[in-house]
């Protein structure tokens, strides 16, 4: 398939870090995991930052769901779950994804979020500043959307938090491998990207119960629920930390000094479930290192914020 193109020049300024205020999108596989429901949480409590227009429900595949679709509508019913304890109203909000994952580039995967992703970014003169697309699930909606419209890859910058660092001995990451025709497109059809690796890069931010406790739980509704369902992943938590991951797609668009980045040339993803490289190919962002405490202090912050 043949995708607009856009000089270097052009792709370079586009994905310099934010430093205004930005439109969004974000696409979550929320009942995943709670790094989900903190992203979110973080996105909605930064108006000043970001002006999020949409949520959209990914798919997903583990022990949490019977398969993508219900993985989907799982991440659907949670974001309903969520916005209610914000008193976030939903209509109009919060749209279903892909019911499956992208079979291959023929054959997008129909959705209402795809759809809504088109026309959102349709609507937008190619003058305008871009639509950022910040995905922390499979990415089959958005690569869905690109494959249906081409056009929006003028349009948009893709924010991903998908594969493993490029000095990983592969990138079987979750979000990548469970759905590699998706991430194959957002890799090669030259979209403007910001990559944030997962192992190597973003696994280095961990919280515990105690700091839970003391930061999370009694922050109203919202925050008594997130640490519950943090506690809820482990039973000993002697010892025990948990992974909150998706943050840093959000705390790339707040701050970039809490995720140093530089551009690379785009990775070619295998077969085998490893990175290939061709610096012949375009240029993308990618997030080589994550500040994990003022990560977490803006979440804190947020949370206690809302709950004065």
């Amino acid at each position: 398939m043949r995708f607009p193109t856009i000089s270097e020049a052009e792709r370079i300024i586009r994905l310099q870090p934010p430093t205004g205020k930005v439109q969004m999108v974000l696409d979550t596989d929320t009942y995943n995991e709670v790094d989900d429901q903190f992203a979110v949480v973080q996105a909605l409590l930064s108006p000043d930052k970001l002006d999020v227009l949409v949520l959209y429900a990914a798919p997903f595949f583990n022990d949490r769901s019977s398969g993508p679709a219900d993985g989907m509508e799982k991440s659907y019913q949670e974001i309903l779950r969520l916005l209610a304890r914000l008193d976030v109203p939903s209509e109009g909000f919060v749209f279903r994804g892909s019911d499956r994952y992208l079979p291959d580039w023929d054959h997008p995967v129909e959705s209402d979020a795809a759809r809504d992703l088109i026309a959102k970014t349709m609507a937008r003169s190619p003058q305008d500043d871009p639509l950022y697309v910040v995905a922390i699930g499979a990415i089959t909606n958005v690569a869905s959307a690109i494959l249906l419209e081409p056009e929006i890859i003028h349009r948009i910058v893709v924010v991903w938090l998908g594969g493993h660092a490029f000095h990983w001995p592969d990138t079987r990451e979750f979000n990548l491998w469970q759905d590699v025709q998706a991430a194959r497109v957002i890799f090669d059809c030259g979209v403007p990207l910001v990559q944030l690796p997962v192992m190597g890069v973003v696994s280095h931010l961990h919280t515990t119960i105690p700091e839970i406790e003391r930061y999370v739980a009694g922050q109203g509704a919202i925050g008594d629920y997130l640490a519950e369902t943090v506690k809820g992943y482990h039973v000993d938590h002697f010892g025990w930390s948990k992974v909150i991951w998706d943050i840093a797609a959000i705390s790339y668009l707040l701050d970039a000094s809490w995720t140093p980045s530089c551009l690379v040339h785009s990775p070619i993803v295998t077969d085998q479930g490893t990175w290939s490289f061709d610096n012949t190919r375009h240029l993308i962002r990618t997030v080589y290192h994550v500040n994990r405490d003022p990560i977490f202090r803006d979440v804190f912050k947020k949370l206690e914020k809302r709950n004065e």
